[in-house]
């Protein structure tokens, strides 16, 4: 039986690869004071299908490169994340704001300043 982990994909600069936070939360054990410790690892995504913030499952598995040491078996939740520098540029071009909004309809904008429209 293979480990399976749940985590939060912190890089998909790599073709195939994604850089996955496992986060955990321990006590200290001489101040007992509750601490976030993060696992860092690298996970093969054959068909480039994650994204940054998506929350994924992946399972150990034979080593694939240097650091590559789990695969991807599927998204558990895509990220609700917009690129809010995308959407200021294509306000800037004149570009049909309304349009991108619709085909972002039902996520959350991330960012921009107070009193804004977004």
């Amino acid at each position: 039986m293979r480990r399976l982990l749940v985590g939060v994909v912190t890089g998909d600069k790599a073709s195939k690869t994604r850089r996955v936070e496992i986060e955990r939360i321990v006590r200290h054990r001489k101040y007992s004071k509750i601490i976030r410790r993060k696992t860092v690892c690298h996970a093969h995504d054959e068909d480039n299908v994650s994204a940054m913030g998506d929350k994924v499952e992946i399972e150990e598995s034979r080593p694939l490169s240097k650091l590559k040491r789990w695969t991807l078996v599927r998204i558990v939740e895509k990220s609700k994340e917009v690129d809010v520098a995308a959407l200021r540029a294509a306000r800037k071009e004149g570009g049909d704001v309304a349009a991108t909004m619709t085909s972002l309809a039902g996520q959350v904008v991330a960012g921009g300043s107070p009193g804004e429209a977004n």
